[in-house]
C-alpha cells in the first residue's frame, strides 16, 4: 500500500494517483475531514484497508456493516471505503442509504461483528467521516483510533484474499419495525418531527407514526444542500424554527434530529429547548420510577440534578458522572450494566430492554414520547417546571493550545485536590466532591460545581458552571475557576463569558 500523503492539491495528477490522508482527522473515537481538502477518494480506500487490517488484528470475524449518510458525496465515499476494506479481505455488508442507527442495528440483525458508517454526523456540507466498531454496540475508542492512524498513516495496510460484498435492499424497513416493536402510545400526542432535511428524515418520522403519535413532519425531504440550516439540535437556527412550529401548530412537543440520526433534541410545548440533560433527569425519573435503584451513566458536563434531584433519590437512583463523549458513555453504560446513559449534547444510550446500547436518536424519541404518555396528562414544560431550579452557564471555550490544554487541566487537578486537602473553603463552603475521570470537576457542600476539562477536539478548554443554590453562587464558582485559570499565560480568550 502506497504510504498516505498530506500535502496533495486537488486537480493535481498526483491528487489523482496518490493517497491524500491528513492526520488531524483522526479523532478520539471516530474520523472526520473536509472532503477533498483533506482525504481523497484514494485516501479513503487506504483507510478502507487500514481499518480492515486493523480488524483482523483485533480478531474478530471480518465481516462489516456499511451504510452512508445523505450528502452529495456520501456514496462515493463509502464506495471508496468498501473497496479498501474488500482488499482487505473483510465481507461488506452494504446496508445503504441509512442513519448511524440503522447501521448499528445491521451488526446485531445481520451477525456483523464490525461497523463503518460513513458521515460527517451533525457537521456542516463539506466535511466526511466514519464511525466504527468491532464489538457492538460499542464503538472506537482512543487506543483503537491510535493504532488505526498508525496503520493507515505508515501505509501499514495488509491486503488479504476472500473479500466479498453483498447489499441488502429495503433493511430501513427491518430497523423500523425492530425500533417500533413493543412501543404504543395510548393517545395521539402530536410532535413535530424536525429532520433538518438530513438522513433521519427516512426513519424519524415514520417510527413516531407507527407508535401512534400524531405527527406533523418538519423538513424531513432529504436535501442535501441542507437549505434551512445544519441538522443539528444543538444548533440555533435549527432550534428557534423548532420553536416556531411548535407555536404555529400547538404541538405537545417537537423533536429534532441531527444529521446521522444518533441524537435527539427537544423544544417543549411553549416553544423553550430543553437541554438533553434535563430531559436525562426526566426520563431516569420516568424509568426509574418502575425499575426501584436502577443505574444510569451521564457525562461530567451533565447537571448535579442527577445526584440532588428528590425523586430520583426517593426511586434509589445511582449514578456514575463519566467522561464527555458518546464512545465514552456508551462504554461506560455497557461497562456498568446501567440502565440508560446520557450525554449533554443529546447522545442517549439504553440497554436491554429498552434498547441496544447504543445511540439513536428515534429510540430516545420514543422514550421522551412514553414518558409523555405516562404523565398522566402533564405538558412537557409541566415536566420541566416540576425540576429544582438551577442556575447554569452556557458550554464555554477558553481558548489553549492542543499542546497546553493537557497539562492546564492536570495543573488545575492539583491545585484543587490541594485545596480540599487543606480544608480551603470556596464561596464559604468545603469541596466535597472533585470528580477527575475527565478534567476536574469541583462540587461543594451546596452542590454548587464547576467543571474544567480539555476539548476533544478543538484548541480550546471546557468550562460549565452550575448551582442549585443560587445565581450568584453559580457566578461566584465560575469567578473562583476562571481566577485560578488566568494564572496560566497559555489559556486565552473566551468564546463567550456570563
Amino acid at each position: 500500500m502506497l504510504k498516505p500523503r498530506s500535502d496533495l492539491q486537488p486537480n493535481t495528477y498526483d491528487f489523482e494517483t496518490m493517497p491524500l490522508v491528513s492526520a488531524n482527522g483522526f479523532r478520539e473515537y471516530d474520523a472526520r475531514w473536509l472532503f477533498p481538502n483533506e482525504i481523497n477518494l484514494l485516501g479513503v480506500q487506504a483507510l478502507g484497508l487500514g481499518l480492515g487490517t486493523l480488524f483482523y488484528e483485533l480478531g474478530i470475524k471480518p465481516r462489516v456493516a456499511t451504510g452512508h449518510d445523505y450528502r452529495s458525496y456520501s456514496l462515493p465515499v463509502q464506495q471508496a471505503l468498501i473497496l479498501g476494506l474488500l482488499n482487505a479481505g473483510c465481507e461488506v455488508v452494504d446496508v445503504g442509504l441509512a442513519t448511524t442507527p440503522v447501521c448499528y442495528f445491521a451488526q446485531f440483525a445481520l451477525d456483523c461483528p464490525a461497523v463503518a458508517m460513513v458521515t460527517a454526523s451533525h457537521n456542516e456540507n463539506g466535511w466526511t467521516g466514519v464511525k466504527m466498531g468491532a464489538n457492538k454496540p460499542l464503538t472506537f475508542g482512543p487506543d483503537e483510533m491510535t493504532r488505526l492512524k498508525a496503520i493507515v498513516l505508515g501505509g501499514a495496510g495488509k491486503t488479504r484474499s476472500g473479500g466479498s460484498y453483498r447489499r441488502v435492499e429495503n433493511f430501513r424497513e427491518q430497523y423500523l419495525e425492530a425500533a417500533t416493536a413493543g412501543h404504543k402510545l395510548s393517545r395521539p400526542i402530536k410532535v413535530i418531527a424536525a429532520c433538518g432535511n438530513g438522513t433521519a428524515g427516512i426513519v424519524a418520522p415514520d417510527a413516531l407514526k407507527r407508535i401512534g403519535a400524531d405527527v406533523i413532519p418538519m423538513d424531513v425531504e432529504l436535501d442535501y444542500t441542507f437549505p434551512k440550516y445544519n441538522p443539528n439540535p444543538e444548533d440555533l437556527h435549527m432550534l428557534h424554527a423548532m420553536a416556531d412550529a411548535v407555536r404555529e401548530h400547538g404541538a405537545d412537543v417537537c423533536l429534532g434530529f441531527d444529521g446521522d440520526g444518533d441524537r435527539c433534541g427537544v423544544v417543549d410545548d411553549t416553544g423553550a429547548e430543553i437541554f438533553a440533560d434535563k430531559i436525562g433527569v426526566l426520563l431516569a425519573r420516568d424509568l426509574s420510577a418502575r425499575q426501584h435503584g436502577a443505574k444510569f451513566v451521564v457525562d461530567v458536563k451533565s447537571t448535579g440534578l442527577f445526584e440532588t434531584d428528590p425523586v430520583l433519590r426517593a426511586n434509589g437512583v445511582s449514578v456514575d458522572y463519566w467522561k464527555t463523549g458518546h464512545s465514552y458513555i456508551k462504554r461506560r453504560t455497557a461497562e456498568l450494566g446501567a440502565l440508560a446513559g446520557f450525554e449533554k449534547s443529546g447522545h442517549y444510550f439504553f440497554n436491554p430492554p429498552l434498547g441496544r446500547g447504543y445511540d439513536d436518536g428515534v429510540v430516545a424519541a420514543i422514550a421522551v414520547m412514553e414518558m409523555l404518555d405516562r404523565a398522566g396528562g402533564k405538558k412537557m414544560s409541566e415536566l420541566v417546571a416540576s425540576l429544582p431550579k438551577t442556575w447554569g452557564t452556557p458550554t464555554m471555550a477558553p481558548h489553549c493550545p492542543d499542546d497546553k490544554k493537557y497539562a492546564v487541566v492536570d495543573a488545575l487537578t492539583r491545585e484543587y485536590a490541594d485545596a480540599q486537602k487543606r480544608g480551603e473553603k470556596i464561596l464559604g463552603q468545603t469541596i466535597v466532591h472533585l470528580i477527575t475521570v475527565n478534567g476536574v470537576r469541583v462540587v461543594l457542600e451546596d452542590g454548587t460545581w464547576g467543571l474544567v476539562r480539555a476539548s476533544s477536539n478543538k484548541p480550546s478548554l471546557v468550562v460549565v458552571v452550575e448551582s442549585p443554590a443560587s445565581e450568584a453562587n453559580m457566578r461566584a464558582m465560575f469567578a473562583d475557576l476562571d481566577s485560578r485559570l488566568s494564572k496560566y499565560p497559555e489559556v486565552g480568550e473566551y468564546d463567550q463569558k456570563i
